[in-house]
C-alpha cells in the first residue's frame, strides 16, 4: 500500500505520540502532519523541532499519571515510542519501559482509547543462534533493555483482552533524519571524511530499516482494520545486503573516497565487555555481542 492511498482513504485523526521529541517521535510526528493528521507529543524531553507550532506538545513523565486525562484528551489513537534508552540505569529502564507502559495502557483503557501501538524492539529475541527470527521465536531479552522490552509486551498482551487494540512492532535498526547513537558516530566520520570500524569483516547480513518505512508500517496498524492488525509484527527492509554494503554507502556518499576497516571481533567484544562491567562502555551488550554475526527478521 503506497502513502498516497493511505493518506487519501483516512480521515483526519488525533494521534498521541508518546517519545514525541526522540528519534523516532519527531520522525513520525512529521509523517503524520504531512497526512493531514493531528497530532500531541508526550514526552519529558523539551520539543525542539520547528514543528511545535504546529502540534499540541505536552511536556512530563509518562508515568506521572496526574498528566494522563490531559494527554489522553480528544486522542484517536496512541503511538507508545517512549523509552528509556539502552545504557540508562537499570531501574529507570524498568521503571519507564515497563511500569510507565502499565501506566499509560491503564489511563487509555480508562479514557475508551480504541487503539494503542507499541513500538517494541527486536532486542527481545536477545542473541539469535538462527535466522530469520520469526515473531513466534522465544524471548530472550539481553540486559535491562532487552529485559524490559520482553516485559513490556507482556503487559500489552495483557490489555488485549479488553476492547483495546494493540498491534505489536518489533523493528530493526532505523535510520534516518536526528539518528544519534552509535549511527551518529558513523555520520559523523562520513561527513569529517574518515575511514569508519567495524568489528568483524562487515559481511554479515545486517537488516536494517529506513525511518519512514517504519513510519508507514505504524500507519497501517494504527488505521489499519482491527481483526489485520491486533497482532505483533517484526519490520525490517524487504531487501539488504551486508553491513559492510550499508556502511560504506554512507561514506561513498559523502564523497572522500573513505572505506570500512574490519577489526577482530572477539578481542573488541572482550574489552566491550569488561567496558560494561565497569559501566564505561558506549555500546550496549545487544549491540556489540551482534554487530559481528547475521541479524534479519521475516517480514513474511
Amino acid at each position: 500500500m503506497t502513502q498516497a492511498t493511505i493518506s487519501s482513504r483516512e480521515a483526519p485523526k488525533t494521534v498521541l505520540v508518546t517519545g514525541g521529541a526522540g528519534f523516532l517521535g519527531i520522525n513520525l510526528i512529521r509523517f503524520l502532519l504531512e497526512r493531514g493528521h493531528r497530532v500531541r507529543s508526550y514526552d519529558i524531553a523539551p520539543f525542539l523541532y520547528p514543528e511545535a507550532g504546529r502540534i499540541d506538545v505536552l511536556q512530563g513523565d509518562i508515568r506521572h499519571r496526574a498528566l494522563h486525562d490531559r494527554a489522553f484528551d480528544g486522542v484517536d489513537v496512541v503511538v507508545h515510542c517512549a523509552a528509556a534508552l539502552p545504557l540508562a540505569d537499570p531501574a529507570e529502564i524498568h521503571s519507564t519501559n515497563v511500569d510507565g507502559t502499565f501506566a499509560l495502557l491503564e489511563s487509555a483503557a480508562r479514557k475508551g482509547i480504541g487503539r494503542f501501538v507499541h513500538i517494541s524492539s527486536t532486542a527481545v529475541y536477545g542473541i539469535p543462534d538462527h535466522h530469520p527470527l520469526i515473531e513466534a521465536d522465544p524471548m530472550q531479552g539481553v540486559g535491562p533493555y532487552g529485559a524490559s522490552k520482553v516485559a513490556a509486551e507482556g503487559v500489552c498482551k495483557s490489555f488485549r483482552v479488553s476492547d483495546l487494540v494493540l498491534p505489536i512492532l518489533r523493528p530493526k535498526s532505523f535510520v534516518g533524519p536526528e539518528r544519534l547513537g552509535a549511527f551518529e558516530l558513523l555520520y559523523d566520520f562520513a561527513s569529517t571524511g574518515h575511514n569508519f570500524p567495524v568489528l568483524g569483516s562487515g559481511n554479515n547480513r545486517y537488516q536494517l530499516l529506513d525511518v519512514d518505512d517504519l513510519n508507514e508500517a505504524i500507519c497501517l496498524t494504527a488505521f489499519g482494520p482491527a481483526e489485520r492488525v491486533n497482532d505483533t509484527f517484526n519490520i525490517g527492509a524487504g531487501e539488504f545486503g551486508s553491513l559492510r554494503d550499508s556502511f560504506q554507502a554512507v561514506l561513498d556518499r559523502a564523497g572522500f573516497g573513505k572505506h570500512i576497516v574490519g577489526f577482530p571481533a572477539a578481542p573488541a567484544i572482550w574489552t566491550l565487555r569488561a567496558l560494561e562491567a565497569l559501566h564505561l562502555s558506549p555500546l550496549y551488550k545487544w549491540i556489540y555481542e551482534t554487530a559481528a554475526t547475521d541479524s534479519f527478521v521475516s517480514i513474511d
